[in-house]
């Protein structure tokens, strides 16, 4: 059974707000879906399903996870993102700033800035990134392409990632059938928080689905992402009864999800899904911490310790008594 219509209505009106800015709508004159707003092209990727892949992150995220290790992907604009580290003040960015200022830098003040990159080209360091490029399809897909004899070889394909590759429905779509028609495994990275519609759409084009679980407590959930479980769970749901091979992505994270009453209910959930084929658990690790100062954001989770190895023997035999399949790391 698909989620409750008010749920996907309730979840598109959060996506279209997230969309307000007119940065992942398609450009005039572009037809639907042709183009959308990529920050990144992980090649020899071995974490994000079988083999070795290539994994294309999209840009923008209905959700803000506090451990996020990929902030950069959760605005649907680009941004400008500093390694302060590298930065060693010779001014070059300064100077071709359209608006006399060191556009992007945390507490800079002055014209908002326009995203235009010339600080980026002109910094001879590389301490300065804009993080999101518009491609159409068949750009992205040729940059895939590079790298089909290693996935021949490995049985790996490619894999869309993010933030969120649903909040672009049409560019994942495109993206799907093209790989598709060139014979490529695909897999969709996804947290889950998207209209039902979109879901199914690109369920016939996707081999597998790596699909996150970040917690069964709606209210925890909310606390530390910004939105519920429940759409999450019931798209699981739903999902699990269409598609047959789903690989769950559970985040352990210390005082957050890891209690006994969450576990239980998490793997209770999963192994009563005939979908779920396995069950990644994945240690917190403080990989994000740097990339939010970078973007000149706080982050949440100082002095979070990452669960050592027995702890997540200790959950992984949790869930294993269930009967599922599960594997430690991605």
């Amino acid at each position: 059974m698909a989620p409750h219509k008010d749920g996907y209505h309730r979840v598109n009106m959060g996506i279209e707000a997230r969309k307000s800015s007119g940065a992942i709508s398609d450009p005039p004159g572009a037809g639907a879906g042709q183009s959308g707003l990529v920050f990144d092209i992980q090649r020899y990727s071995i974490h994000d399903g079988p083999g070795i892949r290539t994994t294309v992150f999209m840009k923008g995220c209905p959700l803000d996870c506090w451990w996020c290790h990929n902030p950069e992907s959760q605005s649907a604009e680009p941004e400008i993102v500093v390694s302060e580290g590298r930065c060693v003040r010779c001014g070059e960015c300064l100077k071709v700033c359209p608006n006399g200022r060191v556009s992007g830098s945390a507490g800079a003040e002055g014209p908002p800035c326009t995203l235009c990159g010339a600080c980026v080209a002109a910094c001879p360091t590389g301490a300065r990134k804009l993080a999101g490029e518009r491609m159409t399809v068949g750009t992205c897909v040729a940059e895939v392409l590079k790298d089909r004899i290693f996935y021949e070889d490995s049985g790996g394909g490619v894999t869309f990632s993010g933030g969120e590759p649903l909040l672009q429905p049409r560019f994942l779509k495109r993206l799907l059938e093209a790989c598709r028609g060139a014979g490529l495994h695909t897999a969709v990275d996804t947290c889950g928080f998207a209209p039902w519609d979109d879901l199914l759409a690109v369920a016939p084009l996707t081999t597998l689905f790596l699909y996150d679980l970040k917690g069964a407590d709606s209210r925890s959930h909310m606390d530390h992402t910004g939105v519920s479980s429940a759409l999450i769970l019931d798209n699981l749901r739903a999902l699990g009864a269409v598609h047959n091979n789903l690989w769950l992505r559970v985040p352990i994270l210390p005082g957050l999800n890891d209690d006994d009453a969450q576990l239980e209910a998490m793997a209770s959930l999963a192994a009563s899904i005939a979908g779920v084929r396995q069950v990644n658990l994945l240690p917190y690790h403080q990989t994000g911490m740097h990339k939010f100062r970078q973007l000149g954001r706080a982050y949440r989770l100082e002095g979070l310790v990452p669960p050592s190895p027995e702890r997540m023997e200790e959950v992984a035999a949790r869930f294993r008594a269930f009967g599922l399949k599960v594997r430690v790391g991605g």
